[in-house]
């Protein structure tokens, strides 16, 4: 019985250390030397390979190495692959570090900062207390549930929304699109964490930032594709907005005349909120791993019909 890993063969030589330490009853694959494909089992990912059934003829699940799996294209693999999201804590831990950095930054005006430095204007402006700063973050997962926690430190005036009800403590939740709306109105800074699916493709647009309160801010953590570019770039033109935190585009990396790179209102990272690191994953596919051998439902596992 084999696993193939098919990803960044840095990180590959650690996960590799780490079967061979804590599971050698499991053979190491590292992508393209597959070795006999029939006795390949699992296949770890960030893409799939073309033809997968062909190539791995007795493949039983797909764990893809991502919190999320708009990456892969669902439809092309098998209906009855099991496909399974990446459960890491160190993933969370970075998103919530990542949130905390944007959202902070644009509550202390940062980015207005940094141009006075380059222009060598010394100027201070009012200081608006956490309390009266109103955070808005769509989808209510894992993940936007930890960003809410931790920026409750901070006192915050907090709401989530999210396509299905929710309930959180200390935290105002809206539901479905007829309440989109309404949740946008109250959001002086909106971070957006939602998965990558066709309802929610292009959803920070022209249409979605006219319902935000004027100069209010972005932070997009989710996909690239969750954001129209151009609307973004007339809305920060306008004043509806006045600053947005980018850590994801519709292609990466940026080409080199992207209008991102210099805007003085935007700060764009290189997708970096988090990345998944083999000492925190490796617990939680190895589980997985077991979970399948016993017969036991596995944790994460992707609804085809949701996309996620």
């Amino acid at each position: 019985m084999a696993l193939l890993y098919k990803a960044d063969p840095v990180r590959g030589e650690h996960w590799q250390r780490l079967f061979a330490e804590h599971a050698p009853d499991i053979q190491w694959r590292a992508w393209p030397d597959i070795g006999d494909p029939r006795e390949i089992r699992y296949l770890a990912a960030w893409q799939a390979p073309d033809d997968i059934q062909t190539l791995l003829p007795n493949l039983q699940v797909l764990f893809a190495l991502s919190a999320g799996v708009d990456q892969l294209n669902l439809d092309r693999l098998p209906a009855t692959l099991p496909v399974v999201r990446l459960l890491d804590p160190g993933i969370t831990q970075g998103m919530c570090e990542y949130a905390s950095f944007a959202v902070l930054g644009l509550h202390r005006d940062m980015l207005r900062y940094r141009q006075q430095q380059a222009q060598g204007n010394w100027q201070a402006h009012r200081l608006v207390p956490a309390q009266q700063r109103r955070v808005g973050v769509m989808g209510l997962g894992l993940q936007a549930r930890q960003i809410l926690a931790t920026l409750q430190a901070f006192g915050f005036a907090l709401s989530g929304w999210a396509r299905s009800e929710h309930r959180i403590d200390g935290v105002t939740c809206f539901a479905g699109a007829e309440q989109l709306p309404a949740f946008l109105g109250q959001c002086d800074i909106v971070v957006c964490v939602l998965p990558l699916t066709e309802q929610t493709r292009g959803i920070l647009d022209r249409s979605l930032f006219q319902h935000l309160p004027k100069g209010a801010a972005l932070v997009n953590m989710g996909r690239g594709g969750h954001l129209v570019e151009a609307d973004l770039l007339q809305a920060l033109a306008s004043g509806q907005l006045s600053a947005a935190v980018l850590d994801v585009l519709e292609q990466e990396p940026a080409p080199p005349d992207h209008p991102f790179w210099t805007h003085p209102q935007i700060l764009l990272t290189p997708h970096i909120a988090a990345m998944t690191q083999p000492d925190s994953a490796f617990a939680g596919l190895l589980e997985n791993i077991r979970r399948h051998q016993r017969g036991e439902p596995m944790l994460g596992c992707v609804d085809r019909a949701r996309s996620y």
